[in-house]
């Protein structure tokens, strides 16, 4: 369950973080923009109010020395004023610069008129402070004509802005909570939608979760949403393994114990015999010894044939040379062809294959052996081996080859042939060669109508060269 909640979590975070950063950019535009539209909605509050002022301005003095007369009460500029949380205050610059009423401390107007501006007027509209506040001012030039003259006045009119910036926080208050309110919409519909969308894989669960430890059924992929068919047929190709290895695993316990039992019985009774006395010492001695190896020997065999399934699990196996292992297990057993005096023939060529070393040495020496068990005494054992599309291996000996009885159990494990062993050698070489995806035929040689020996041929998938191959 924790898994699914973090799933569901991580999907929230995936919609939910990129969404609010959205928001949160749309945010800080809208309130730029609203900003925008409330300064040029009071701005015109303000040239309304300096048109005002500008309507009350008169001129006197002397053509020569014309003076500029404002007799604008700050009453006046009430009607323009949006409430009581913002303040107005304007100053009037005479045709020299001089000031003339207003406020004489407001900073003067040193801009320059846009060269296109916005209303059929002379007019500039800036930002400010006066009073240690933040301000936003109109500038207006003013032609005022008299009796004594005519010149040019400026007027200027300031507002603070409590007003504007309130407004635009109610605009972008009211969005927020309308954004916080889809952000919710969406979390609530995405853990909804992964709840229900998540519902099979938690059956799923379930339905593993009841299974007997030793049951590895498949499930039926009918039953399980097309999403999930992947996995659960990943789920049932790991249990068809695993199956494999409990069947091996429980034939190999059956098999040990049922071989091992014979040679330690015997053992058992050797060793009775010894302490009474029934025969003598040293060769009660080698009659165990005899019974020792013959059982050490077995439980080789038998170690061999589990690790040959162990090998088979663990995925593709690397490159190697099976000349170089075919001349190792020869050099190996030379000792016991020397004593058999057998006429020895050894040819072989580069074979790259992919297999494990141990695999292919111990299938070597398993066909050898056989081969020398059943070479008789002075007989003819020829070893070639061949590369190309396919890697062939031919072992061939001059013994008298294979019973027509024995053929259907040939390979079973314990189906020992009329000169003795366990019989877990060729059921060794099989699975050896089945690992690899290759075969091995045995198959009588005959000549006149008569046996004459034996061929071992194992054939096994060529490796391609990377490299050269060796010379």
């Amino acid at each position: 369950m924790k898994r699914l909640s973090s799933m569901r979590s991580r999907l929230l975070a995936g919609i939910l973080v990129p969404v609010g950063l959205l928001i949160a950019a749309n945010a800080h535009r809208l309130y730029q923009d609203a900003l925008k539209a409330i300064d040029t909605a009071y701005d015109r509050t303000l040239l309304a109010s300096a048109k005002t002022i500008g309507e009350q301005l008169d001129v006197a003095g002397t053509r020569d020395a014309p003076r500029l007369i404002s007799e604008v009460p700050y009453a006046a500029l009430e009607a323009f004023e949006a409430d009581n949380r913002s303040r107005m205050f304007y100053r009037v610059t005479g045709f020299q610069g001089e000031w003339v009423s207003g406020f004489d401390d407001l900073p003067p107007w040193r801009g320059r008129l846009p060269d296109r501006g916005a209303y059929a007027a002379l007019v500039d509209f800036y930002d400010d402070v006066y009073q240690g506040e933040p301000i936003r001012v109109a500038v207006l030039k003013q032609p005022v004509a008299g009796e004594a003259g005519l010149g040019v006045a400026t007027i200027q009119v300031a507002e603070t802005l409590e007003i504007r910036r309130t407004l635009a926080r109610q605009v972008l208050v009211s969005t927020l909570w309308r954004q916080a309110a889809l952000l919710a919409v969406i979390a609530i519909v995405v853990w909804g939608v992964v709840l229900l969308a998540t519902r099979p894989v938690r059956e799923l669960s379930r339905v593993i979760a009841a299974r007997a430890g030793d049951d590895v059924s498949p499930i039926p992929l009918p039953s399980v949403p097309a999403e999930l068919a992947p996995l659960v047929a990943a789920i049932n190709e790991a249990w068809q393994r695993q199956a494999g290895l409990l069947a091996h695993q429980k034939r190999f316990v059956r098999d040990t114990s049922h071989q091992l039992r014979t040679p330690l019985a015997v053992l058992k009774a050797q060793v009775q015999s010894a302490r009474r006395g029934d025969l003598p010492a040293a060769q009660a001695i080698d009659e165990i010894g005899i019974t020792v190896d013959g059982a050490t020997a077995l439980a080789n065999q038998m170690l061999a044939l589990a690790k040959v399934e162990q090998l088979r699990q663990q995925g593709d196996p690397p490159r190697l040379d099976l000349a170089g292992t075919v001349r190792e297990v020869a050099l190996d057993l030379a000792p016991l062809i020397a004593d058999a005096e057998l006429d020895f023939e050894l040819s072989t060529e580069p074979a790259p294959v992919r297999g494990h070393a141990w695999a292919l040495r111990e299938l070597v020496r398993n066909l050898l052996h056989n081969a020398l068990r059943h070479c008789p005494h002075g007989g003819r054992l020829a070893v070639d081996l061949r590369g190309g599309d396919a890697v062939v291996l031919r072992i061939s000996d001059s013994g008298p080859g294979i019973a027509a009885a024995l053929r259907p159990k040939l390979g079973q494990p314990f189906a020992a042939g009329p000169n003795g062993g366990s019989g877990l050698g060729l059921a060794i070489c099989r699975e050896i060669v089945g690992s690899l995806g290759g075969t091995l035929a045995l198959d009588n040689r005959e000549r006149d109508g008569v046996i004459d020996g034996l061929d071992a041929v194992v054939r096994l998938p060529a490796a391609a060269w990377t490299d050269s191959p060796p010379a």
